[in-house]
């Protein structure tokens, strides 16, 4: 080589080293200026960026959905706020569901370190070309980011955090559980947040039972959720979404081709689109029970999973029949009906239904009957005669005259209350009184014992809506004050107790969704607690948690004599004849009807010590039904029936034993036996002779309790000739004369001729009398005197 083309070559390799040198000069100013623009726009930005560490410390980043179950297990529904999620972890899933996310959403998730710069720059390029910020090529773990850290902004800002914060995740934390995290985090349109809300919203499954043609189209919705849903109007975006996520699944040998056209070809059923509420009342009481315990941010956030006492198979049941018979009584001008089911022993709620459909607008569907205060009727009137046993001033044989009798309350109009039928029946026992409803005995007793004294041993039963006697008259022994379906369920409870007070529960265990028991119902013990107090009165109560307690409220005397009323079909003829709906067949059931004066509300209460159900029918607006509602058995009496007989189905009824103290024995008026003949003395000195028997009869009694004054004293009378009774005052009678009556004594009423001949009308019926007076502050006497 000559000298010269040395030279040349030379020269080019300097020119080509100072070329490169300058070259290296200038990426050096220009990493240099990029280091700058890093420190001084970019790290700020990645100052206050939050820990990936959070996604896992126990406080998590998302809202997610409280569940409640039935006793079974079976879903009623989800409480949320804004998203409704169900987390899940990826172990529990098919392989195919995050796959399939894999293949839309990140072919190289597992190749990358969090984000894939070839992807931004190709997004960077569309962006520059189309206009606009590009929202392509982010990643998986970048998506997991925004969603769970960042907000929906479109600035290249919000870019560069989340590219750092994907980058910082990456190396805390693995591939897959990266992945279980962006499932439970990733939209899926609406309110279904995360792969298990999406797997219940779409398709009414969990997602571990997912189907690999339903995960293939789920897995397509995130990118546009609106866009690609089925319930769209134009459903073939969501097929041909899906179609995509097969082929890329094929692509990435996830998935054979032959499994993707099945997959494909599968016909998918997809779930309503309203969620699934069922049991609606009872879900919103125990939503608004838990809100008062955990807090509502707890309840609609916090993911608590709810075990309730409701038996959705009763349930539904209760409903079906509630609903068959409401369409009957159509005709009786009844539009609604409420049904409440519980274990008296337990306190547990079977079944609540608030209405005869919850969602039916135009009829208050969502009122709940259950909750609400109405007035009972004479479905009150176990606990006014339970009273009077507790203070021992009554046994069921104990005579109470049924007659026309007025009553006085300081402060408020006379009450001259008059039973069902319009008739009176004279002498009549507190059975027969009880067993066939009639009014003026219910009436008396409460007259004996005294307003502020049942008030007080009815809130002690459970009933928390009478507060102050001086807001009630007589009529409260008829059901003239408002109450509670759910406290008349606690106070007739505590009967089938004998005596002892559960209170109602329908919670068995809150869990938080990470398994984590934060209340569970503490019912072994209640029942071990129950036993040892039935069969020791001299137990008390014991603290079961801060707020639930079994009360002995009752004796257990008190108890058994009640129920063995209310079991006796016989005590009921009088008033509602043999064979009525409140009996069921083959089983012993205590059971009282209620029908309010105005025909509003219409009831029955049954109850064993296994089940108790309480059924209302009528209008929540307050509108009268028909007339013929009045006896009480026509009305709520056959649903209920009907709905016992389901619960008793196959069961066998055992009543407690009859206490020591309870006796059956052949009793006197008084309904103690027969002692030695009382003495007593009429105005003018005379020895008048007291029956206090009569005609004896065999019946239960309370060896401790006090006789009443009932009796029939033979007494020398002045009788009208015009009326065949005692003269009233002022009274004018063609004649008078003097002859031996049966005069009749109750605890309030000293004179009601017994015997007299009673004037008969044109259609064969006696003329009722004038009724009797019985004054707040005096004993009772004839009306007018």
């Amino acid at each position: 080589m000559s000298k010269e083309a040395k030279s040349r070559l030379v020269k080019q390799k300097k020119s080509k080293l100072k070329y490169f040198l300058y070259f290296l000069a200038l990426i050096f100013i220009i990493g240099l200026i990029g280091v700058s623009i890093l420190v001084i726009k970019v790290m700020p930005l990645l100052k206050d960026l939050p820990s990936p560490e959070e996604l896992t410390s126990g406080n998590q980043r998302f809202n997610v959905a409280t569940q409640i179950f039935d006793r079974q297990g079976n879903k009623l529904y989800d409480l949320f706020a804004d998203e409704r999620r169900a987390p899940i972890q990826l172990k529990d899933l098919p392989a195919y569901v995050g796959q399939a996310s894999i293949a839309i959403e990140d072919k190289k998730f597992y190749q990358h370190h969090g984000f894939d710069p070839i992807g931004i720059i190709r997004a960077f390029y569309v962006n520059k070309t189309r206009g606009g910020l590009a929202q392509g090529g982010s990643t998986i773990t970048q998506q997991l980011m925004k969603k769970a850290f960042l907000t929906s902004e479109k600035s290249y800002d919000r870019k560069i955090k989340e590219v750092a914060l994907a980058i910082i995740t990456e190396t805390q934390y693995k591939k897959d559980q990266i992945l279980e995290m962006y499932l439970n985090y990733i939209s899926y349109g609406g309110t279904a947040v995360g792969i298990g809300s999406a797997a219940e919203t779409y398709f009414g499954v969990k997602a571990s039972q997912l189907s690999l043609a339903q995960a293939s189209l789920l897995a397509g919705l995130p990118q546009a959720p609106s866009r690609y849903s089925p319930f769209a109007s134009d459903a073939s975006a969501a097929k041909n979404r899906q179609k995509e996520v097969l082929k890329n699944m094929v692509e990435m040998n996830f998935i054979t081709q032959a499994e993707a056209d099945v997959a494909y070809e599968e016909e998918l059923i997809y779930a309503t689109n309203r969620i699934e509420l069922k049991a609606p009342h009872f879900v919103f009481y125990i939503r608004d029970q838990l809100i008062e315990k955990f807090g509502e941010d707890m309840v609609l956030r916090g993911g608590l999973r709810v075990t309730t006492t409701l038996d959705l198979e009763i349930q539904e049941a209760a409903q079906a029949t509630l609903t068959a018979q409401l369409k009957d009584l159509e005709k009786m001008k009844v539009g609604n009906g409420a049904a409440l089911i519980t274990r008296p022993n337990t306190g547990e709620i079977l079944a609540m239904i608030g209405s005869k459909n919850y969602f039916d607008d135009e009829h208050d569907g969502q009122f709940n009957v259950t909750t609400a205060n109405r007035q009972p009727g004479s479905a009150i009137k176990p606990l006014v005669y339970a009273a009077a046993f507790e203070q021992k001033a009554l046994n069921p044989s104990s005579i109470l005259l049924d007659v026309p009798t007025c009553f006085e309350n300081i402060g408020q109009p006379l009450y001259c209350p008059r039973n069902y039928n319009h008739n009176f029946n004279g002498p009549t026992t507190v059975r027969q009184a009880l067993g066939s409803s009639l009014n003026i005995p219910a009436v008396k007793t409460l007259r004996m014992i005294g307003l502020e004294s049942f008030i007080y041993q009815a809130q002690k039963l459970g009933i928390t809506t009478w507060t102050n006697a001086r807001n009630y008259g007589w009529s409260l022994s008829l059901g003239g004050g408002e109450v509670k379906m759910t406290d008349l369920a606690t106070a007739f409870g505590s009967l089938a107790n004998m005596g002892v007070k559960t209170p109602l529960s329908g919670i068995i265990k809150v869990e938080n969704y990470q398994g984590e028991v934060l209340y569970e119902l503490q019912t072994a013990k209640r029942l071990t607690l129950l036993d040892e107090m039935q069969r020791n009165p001299e137990v008390s109560y014991e603290e079961l948690s801060d707020t639930e307690q079994l009360t002995r409220v009752l004796q257990p005397e008190t108890a058994y004599l009640t129920n063995d009323i209310l079991k006796d079909d016989r005590a009921r003829w009088l008033g509602f004849g043999s064979r009525s709906e409140l009996l069921v067949k083959n089983h012993s059931v205590a059971v009282k009807t209620g029908t309010t004066n105005d025909i509003r509300d219409n009831w029955t209460i049954g109850y064993t010590p296994e089940y108790l159900t309480i059924v209302w029918v009528g209008n929540t607006d307050g509108t009268a039904m028909n007339q013929r509602l009045v006896s009480g058995v026509t009305g709520a009496a056959p649903i209920w029936n009907q709905i016992m007989s389901y619960l008793l189905l196959n069961q066998t009824v055992t009543w407690p034993e009859m206490p020591p103290t309870i006796k059956n024995d052949f009793v006197c008026w008084t309904g103690m036996p027969k002692r030695e003949t009382d003495r007593v003395y009429n105005e003018v000195g005379e020895d008048v002779t007291i029956d206090a028997c009569g005609e004896m009869k065999k019946d239960l009694y309370w060896e401790n309790s006090a006789p009443t004054r009932s009796a029939v004293r033979l007494e020398p009378t002045f009788i009208c000739s015009n009326t065949g009774l005692p003269p009233k005052e002022e009274e004018h009678c063609d004649e008078v004369h003097a002859q031996d009556q049966q005069i009749a004594q109750d605890p309030l009423l000293d004179y009601y001729c017994l015997d007299c001949p009673r004037r008969i009308d044109d259609q064969g019926k006696p003329v009722v009398d004038e009724p009797y007076f019985i004054s707040e502050s005096m004993g009772a006497r004839q009306y007018g005197d």
